[in-house]
């Protein structure tokens, strides 16, 4: 059982299981070490701080408080509001600091190679004596983080674990680290760029490659949404057909859309960081096409898609669609059939299965 923290926290990310909690024994531990700390550093950096547990603990420390979703920027908005604590000025993995890291904590994400984009960012803006002070829990450990963490930090130690969570203590940063925090991706003997920690990082991924070849959108479409865009392969393959059309990629990830930005940017191409609809008018697109998000980190929450489902619905004009791909097991098509006029399957596999859905 997780003690109940100071200040009272909420999830806001829809979950219906109430046994979730807005911070893990991790979070806990990375507290505790800190508040151990004989001297405090000047300047403190929070990194994957998903909630704002570490926002609010820390809020008289006046920490850089680094972002990557804006769906983390808004729950901890909502937790140091309903807490009464100042609003606080955001940072991102991509920006360049005027105030250099002394010491930062990082809740270590599931996707290494953001994690290795973190510790970029850090290196890029520290000082000489910087330390870090990294938590994970113990069931997630893998070799390779102790990989990543070396490829920065000469020395790399790992605590007892507490409460099932560990701590890695990195010091000593590396002269010349690694600079390139950009990935290649080949699809369609097409070259894409995208940062480390976008989604799908040695491929592209096996349901948006199906989504693609089974599409079908009609080239009298004038407005097109691509939700969840990632590195916008998607938009890059429809532009190829439908010229003309308005395009508008959003992503609740600050990296895929920077890494959309550096694939797709011409005239009638529209990105947007943001992690629901409530910008975009009612019936403003013809078409919605999606590979939707339902694992976070190391969760699976199908209430996100299912929401973004309804908002699609809204934003569709009468008789356009949402095509979308899904893993089988899912069954979507149970939730999507209260929702719209009509739900067919355009094709199906072993694994995913592409339904459309008019308005």
């Amino acid at each position: 059982m997780q003690e109940p923290s100071k200040f009272p926290l909420k999830r806001y990310d829809l979950s219906e299981d109430k046994s979730l909690r807005a911070w893990s024994t991790a979070d806990e531990y990375l507290l505790k070490a800190y508040s151990e700390l004989k001297e405090k550093p000047e300047n403190l950096a929070l990194y994957n701080d998903r909630f704002g547990y570490l926002s609010c603990h820390l809020n008289t420390q006046q920490p850089i408080v680094v972002v990557h979703q804006k769906s983390q920027e808004l729950a901890i908005e909502k937790n140091l509001a309903s807490n009464k604590i100042a609003a606080i000025k955001f940072h991102y993995p991509l920006d360049s600091l005027k105030n250099k890291i002394d010491f930062a904590l990082i809740k270590v994400p599931k996707s290494l190679a953001l994690f290795y984009l973190f510790l970029h960012h850090i290196a890029e803006n520290s000082s000489k004596e910087l330390e870090l002070t990294c938590a994970f829990m113990t069931r997630h450990f893998s070799p390779k983080m102790l990989e990543v963490a070396g490829t920065f930090f000469e020395v790399v130690e790992q605590s007892r674990a507490v409460k099932k969570s560990r701590l890695l203590l990195l010091k000593n940063k590396k002269e010349n680290p690694p600079k390139e925090i950009l990935q290649q991706l080949t699809y369609r003997e097409e070259k894409y760029q995208q940062y480390r920690g976008v989604f799908s990082s040695k491929h592209i991924d096996y349901a948006t490659q199906y989504l693609i070849e089974n599409i079908e959108i009609n080239k009298s479409a004038e407005s097109i949404l691509d939700l969840g865009s990632g590195n916008g392969v998607i938009a890059h393959q429809i532009r190829k057909e439908n010229k003309a059309a308005e395009l508008h990629l959003l992503d609740d990830s600050f990296l895929a859309i920077a890494s959309g930005k550096l694939n797709l940017n011409s005239e009638k191409v529209f990105h947007h960081y943001g992690n629901d609809l409530a910008k975009f008018e009612d019936g403003q697109f013809d078409v919605i096409v999606t590979n939707p998000p339902f694992h976070f980190e190391y969760e699976i929450n199908i209430q996100v898609p299912l929401e973004l489902f309804r908002q699609c619905f809204r934003c569709l004009q009468k008789g356009g669609t949402l095509q979308l791909v899904a893993n089988q097991h899912l069954n979507y098509k149970v939730h999507l059939l209260p929702i719209f006029e009509s739900v067919e399957i355009l094709a199906e596999n072993k694994k995913f299965v592409i339904y459309k859905c008019t308005k």
